[in-house]
């Protein structure tokens, strides 16, 4: 086992566990949030573990992983911290500028870090879409590899083709796509996002997580806007491939947390209790924390 990586309290090691693999915290005056505007009213304030902590007790989760809100390193810094502070936050996904001569000494610091489990580009961001097929970014990939770190997709259905090939060419990099690369469920566009979809879950170093699909669908959705990408994914990837994912806060804007984790559980409930404890921790644990590997 890499030496970045941790061995979990033996508390969440419990059968029927939650793990809620994808939630944020921040904090406004850190200044270096520049999608954070005052128009996003429910987001726009300062959100912390203390105002997550009761959320996952009322609802059963056991632990998180932190993802990265911004693209700065004193952000990721910042979320270690944070991380140091809560046995119950199991990881961080950070960010690190991948195409930067710099990138793969700034990976192998973080790398020591036993909390930091990967790096999300905000790709869906980013102009070029074929921005990660780049050859500088080659060393700094082969560093995630090398510390057996996580590549988290933050990306739109545009994205996806780009993302097929640069699966093919880092068959050894672990990829997890957020939010179900965000279809357009507002807009009721399956088709195109399906295919590729299926076409990228069948590389296997590819997963994917069950979060943010409500925030896609948008205010008024109802669970049968949700239900037919949501089975898609789990169909496409396999339990083994898929984990939960809160997007806290930013689920806010559409749900709540305990409305999208029931949810959650009800579109999982026709699977086994293995597939779900798969979705619901092992798959996030195996993933970020290697803790059965």
């Amino acid at each position: 086992m890499p030496e970045h990586q941790h061995q979990p309290p033996t508390h969440f090691l419990r059968a029927n566990m939650i793990i809620d693999s994808h939630q944020h915290f921040w904090k406004l005056d850190r200044g270096d949030y520049g999608w954070l505007t005052p128009d996003l009213t429910k987001l726009y304030q300062d959100f912390y573990p203390e105002d997550l902590k009761p959320l996952l007790d009322a609802s059963g989760v056991s632990a998180t992983i932190i993802v990265q809100a911004t693209d700065t390193l004193d952000e990721t810094q910042y979320l270690l911290k944070l991380a140091n502070n809560y046995d119950w936050i199991l990881g961080v996904v950070g960010w690190v500028d991948l195409s930067h001569p710099k990138a793969s000494k700034h990976l192998n610091n973080f790398a020591q870090h036993a909390k930091f489990v990967g790096v999300r580009p905000m790709l869906q961001s980013i102009k070029d879409i074929n921005w990660i097929l780049k050859p500088e970014l080659k060393p700094a990939i082969n560093t995630l590899i090398d510390n057996d770190l996580c590549f988290d997709a933050l990306i739109l259905p545009k994205n996806l083709p780009a993302l097929i090939k640069f699966s093919n060419q880092y068959p050894a990099l672990k990829i997890v796509i957020n939010h179900g690369a965000k279809p357009e469920i507002s807009k009721n566009n399956f088709n195109e996002w399906a295919k590729q979809i299926q076409q990228i879950s069948n590389h296997s170093n590819v997963y994917c997580k069950l979060s943010g699909l409500v925030t896609e669908a948008g205010n008024g959705w109802i669970n049968e806007d949700i239900m037919p990408y949501a089975t898609h994914i789990l169909g496409a990837f396999g339990a083994d491939k898929v984990m939960y994912g809160s997007d806290w806060p930013v689920v806010n804007l559409a749900s709540s947390y305990n409305e999208w984790l029931n949810l959650a559980k009800f579109i999982c409930s026709n699977l086994t209790l293995s597939e779900q404890q798969a979705i619901f921790s092992t798959t996030a644990l195996n993933l970020y924390i290697g803790r059965t590997r």
